[in-house]
């Protein structure tokens, strides 16, 4: 199947020779990566889970297996293959099977219900489809045979509980047989191909298809080493799904390229996270903030030893600072975080050598091999320090799949990849978002950032989590509407919030007129807060009064 090759995709292949020239690209894939590591510590773990273990070797072996059930099916070179599985060792193992067969993964996430799967099938072509037999409680079995563009479905056990448990193919149980690695190689991607699409989080609504090639996590790995001073003797836990961007990094990519283990969950849970980062002695923590913040709302965190635990990267999201600086103190890990996108990879970084200062109210500064750009109105303004930014670079996807609409709107005309922010660069050259161009609440004729409303707010002692949204009025247009998720339950007013955000000091105008206390904010596939949810929720809410 020809792979398409638009404009970003064209943007990358020219600088390709120079990427390599740099070493901020490489000349060997993660399948290359896997064979060394099992031919030298080959009985050492890859992956671990709360109940189980599998093996450098054991990974190898079973992406072999699958990687020949998936030829043995007839699909070709460069078709699609879904992949819907828990965050386990079994979805990497599906990922690197993929790789090995030539195969472009379209990774779905664990928590993306039916309409999202039958979008991203749709969207992406995908002919085969990889997942359990169940899937939250649903027959896999029989959604893959309701779905038009599936010819293959493959039901994999869980690797890491039985490397040789068998397959079952198109309804068919498969019993375990030697795989015949030669078959792969002719087949096998190479680092600067099409390898695998991914998804935005959803949080605006159904997702776009992002194309990626695996040269640009090379460069990202190097990055998240230098900055977080990362070397074989770490240990990663990352609980950051592993379909998207900072999963891909955090669990697919660096820790196979250290030859480390990589401690995995399939549901995110503070208290059985807190669990593992003691009992594995984790000395490298990857979360969302939304995720941080739980594990310091669990009470258990003040009798675990995580002494180990030396670094936690997040991203996603912006970085709330009194909720960081006291998980900084609880675990004595450092935060660092980058701020990017799935389609961006990164754009700037916090360092183990920033100042806490900078590390927690900054989003760092551009590395080596990325440009960075200021924009107003499409014009370059970057020696004005403020603007939207758009970035280049070794990291930058291929674009998104399909959609050149959509890619016009992503990508300048000379490969700058737009975000949705607005940013300020200081003197030093760190970077701060100070609004986001899709994220902002417009109360009479005055922008108001939801995420420094969302900052605030989630500085109250007793808030866990903070999403504000606009709230329709007659009068202003819109007002400020918080959602909140307590650390424990009881009552929670708008008064004592109000006296509470008053007395820090925040400004008049950004404190939140609807206050909505739920038990559980709802969350993205990414494991974001599903803003886009909470707008339609609060879209249908009786206007407040003046």
């Amino acid at each position: 199947m020809d792979q398409p090759i638009d404009f970003p995709a064209r943007i990358a292949a020219d600088r390709a020779a120079e990427y390599r020239r740099r070493g901020w690209w490489g000349i060997q894939t993660l399948a290359d990566h896997v064979a060394r590591h099992a031919a030298s510590q080959g009985s050492e773990p890859a992956f671990i889970t709360a109940g189980s273990r599998l093996t450098w070797s054991g990974y190898d072996a079973c992406s072999d297996r699958l990687g020949c059930a998936l030829l043995a099916l007839g699909i070709e070179r460069g078709e699609r293959v879904a992949i819907q599985l828990p965050d386990s060792a079994t979805v990497h193992v599906a990922l690197l099977a993929c790789e090995k067969a030539g195969l472009v993964a379209v990774g779905v996430g664990a928590r993306a219900g039916e309409r999202e799967l039958r979008h991203i099938v749709a969207k992406t072509r995908a002919v085969a489809l990889i997942s359990h037999g169940e899937h939250r409680g649903r027959s896999m079995r029989e959604l893959a045979v309701s779905l038009p563009e599936i010819r293959h479905h493959v039901i994999v056990p869980r690797f890491d509980h039985d490397p040789a448990a068998p397959l079952m193919l198109d309804g068919t149980t498969v019993e375990p047989a030697p795989a015949a690695p030669a078959a792969l190689a002719a087949a096998r991607f190479g680092p600067d191909e099409f390898w695998m699409v991914n998804s935005t989080s959803g949080t605006t609504g159904m997702p776009k298809c992002v194309m990626h090639a695996q040269n640009r996590w090379w460069y990202f790995h190097q990055i998240a080493a230098d900055v977080g001073g990362l070397s074989a003797s770490d240990v990663i836990m990352s609980v950051v799904p592993a379909p998207f961007g900072f999963g891909q990094w955090t669990s697919h990519f660096t820790p196979t390229y250290l030859g480390v283990p990589t401690v995995v969950t399939e549901h995110f849970s503070p208290a059985q996270t807190l669990e593992l980062l003691e009992r594995e002695r984790v000395t490298v923590l990857c979360a969302v903030s939304t995720q941080f913040r739980m594990l310091l709302a669990e009470p258990a965190i003040e009798q675990r030893d995580l002494s180990a635990l030396r670094v936690m990267f997040t991203g996603g999201e912006s970085v709330p600072y009194e909720p960081a600086r006291r998980f900084e103190q609880v675990t004595g890990a450092v935060i660092l975080n980058f701020y990017g996108s799935n389609e961006s990879g990164f754009a700037t970084a916090t360092s183990i050598h920033d100042p806490q200062e900078k590390r927690l109210r900054t989003s760092g500064r551009v590395q080596p091999g990325t440009e960075l750009r200021l924009y107003e109105g499409g014009e370059d303004v970057t020696s004005r320090r403020r603007g939207q930014p758009g970035t280049r670079g070794p990291a930058v996807c291929l674009g998104y799949l399909d959609d050149p609409a959509a890619n016009a709107e992503l990508f300048t005309a000379d490969g700058f990849l737009m975000h949705a922010d607005i940013v300020e660069v200081d003197e030093e050259g760190y970077l701060s978002v100070v609004g986001r161009k899709s994220d902002l609440i417009i109360r009479g004729g005055k922008n108001i950032s939801a995420r420094e409303v969302e900052d605030e707010v989630a500085a109250h002692p007793r808030v866990a989590l903070a999403a504000a949204v606009p709230l329709p009025d007659p009068l202003f247009g819109e007002r400020v509407c918080i959602y909140v998720e307590l650390r424990e339950p009881g009552p929670f007013t708008l008064e004592e919030l109000t006296e509470f955000l008053l007395a820090r000091g925040a400004s008049k105008e950004i404190l939140p007129e609807r206050l909505i206390v739920l038990d559980e904010l709802p969350r993205s596939s990414g494991d974001k807060v599903a803003k886009a949810e909470l707008r339609q929720a609060a879209a249908k809410l009786v206007p407040a009064l003046s």
